[in-house]
């Protein structure tokens, strides 16, 4: 594959949330990976991008969404949804359970079969280039330690949301959450009002006993606990809080300032919890950056590590970030024409979603323009000439 310089950068955010934003005008890309960050001058390539001074984030995770099979979802019937999240900046998506599957098990035996086949079908399928780890089975009254150990033999690595399924007392939740991690299972909880029927009240008092790895939509999903109780999850709990676009905007700027008080943004992950009763948000993450940034006063650079690097780290993933030897999955995204702010932070700031110019996925276009967002004022060019395979 033709080394790829992308040079011209203006801003370059990280998505580590450690150093948000890097000094750098180029980036260069071997074999799908990044191999230098620094300036044009330093590098040669076979193909050059000019990137005309829009600024780049790594692809964007979005920590919480609901598959199926396909690029398709029972949950609207409809056909595409993850190649428009690709559009929307999306490069990576993290199943929570394929619960809206029609007719979807609940039995130990049709509960692993499942996991299992989702996670085989989606290693091998990657719609527009777009990452979908899925296979995350939602526990169940029934299950034995050995049904999470056979999962994790057969390559399931995700447990689906505790609660959305007939689990939701304190003891049996710690005690599923015990054999998860003993497996090696990267596990979520609900939180909040039920939301799907058969899918249970998650208070205060089971999320924090539970210690999943990931509290799930800590704003709602959609139906969020009492700020007050948010603080209780949010204080008596040590790992990831989730926030999501489908939720309590409200709750969401709520947890955005526990969290910012403890000092601890580096917990703070995003998801979209959908295809969901709302609708499909191919635009989701990148909306729930503009809402943190522009009403709660979050530093886009920071907003844009919550859906990537902090993610990818909770998650033990290589997503999300932009560094030596990462997978290239580069968003290039500028402030909107005839919008507040001059570069894409600003427009962040103000409310705005940025326009995407173009999509990279492990060094290889996906797409130039978006067709979900507004225009950007500037987009990348591939200079004549270039070899892009």
């Amino acid at each position: 594959m033709a080394r790829i310089l992308v040079k011209g950068l203006g801003l370059v955010f990280s998505g580590d949330f450690a150093q948000p934003r890097l000094d750098a005008d180029a980036i260069l890309i071997e074999g799908g990976k990044i191999a230098g960050i620094g300036t044009a001058k330093d590098f040669e390539a076979e193909t050059t991008i000019d990137a005309q001074g829009c600024a780049v984030m790594p692809g964007l995770i979005d920590n919480h969404v609901h598959p199926a099979f396909g690029d398709w979802t029972p949950r609207q019937n409809q056909l595409g949804f993850i190649e428009a999240m690709v559009h929307g900046g999306t490069t990576t998506l993290i199943s929570a359970g394929e619960v809206h599957l029609p007719g979807r098990p609940k039995d130990a035996v049709g509960v692993k079969a499942l996991a299992i086949a989702a996670q085989r079908c989606f290693a091998a399928f990657r719609p527009m280039g777009a990452r979908v780890l899925a296979g995350a089975p939602v526990p169940e009254r029934g299950f034995r330690e050995s049904d999470y150990q056979e999962m994790a033999a057969c390559g399931v690595t995700l447990l689906g949301e505790i609660g959305l399924g007939t689990l939701k007392e304190a003891n049996e939740v710690v005690e599923t959450m015990g054999w998860a991690r003993k497996a090696g299972l990267n596990a979520m909880i609900h939180c909040g009002g039920p939301s799907i029927a058969g899918s249970n009240l998650m208070q205060a008092e089971v999320v924090i006993a539970a210690d999943a790895d990931i509290v799930a939509h800590i704003n709602g999903g959609p139906t969020s606990l009492p700020a007050a109780e948010l603080t209780k999850v949010i204080a008596g709990t040590k790992r990831a809080i989730e926030v999501v676009h489908n939720g309590n905007p409200r709750n969401a700027i709520h947890a955005l300032k526990v969290l910012t008080e403890m000092g601890r943004l580096d917990r703070l992950v995003l998801g979209t919890d959908s295809p969901a009763g709302s609708g499909v948000q191919p635009l989701g993450v990148m909306r729930t950056i503009s809402l943190l940034c522009s009403l709660g006063g979050l530093d886009p650079a920071i907003a844009i590590a919550a859906a990537g690097g902090n993610t990818a780290r909770w998650r033990n993933i290589e997503a999300g970030v932009i560094k030596l030897g990462a997978p290239a999955d580069l968003v290039f995204l500028d402030a909107p024409i005839g919008g507040a702010g001059s570069d894409a932070s600003e427009a962040f700031t103000h409310g705005e979603l940025p326009g995407i110019g173009m999509v990279m996925v492990d060094g290889e276009v996906k797409t130039m323009r978006s067709r979900n967002t507004p225009p950007a004022a500037r987009i990348p060019v591939i200079l004549p000439g270039a070899v892009l395979s």
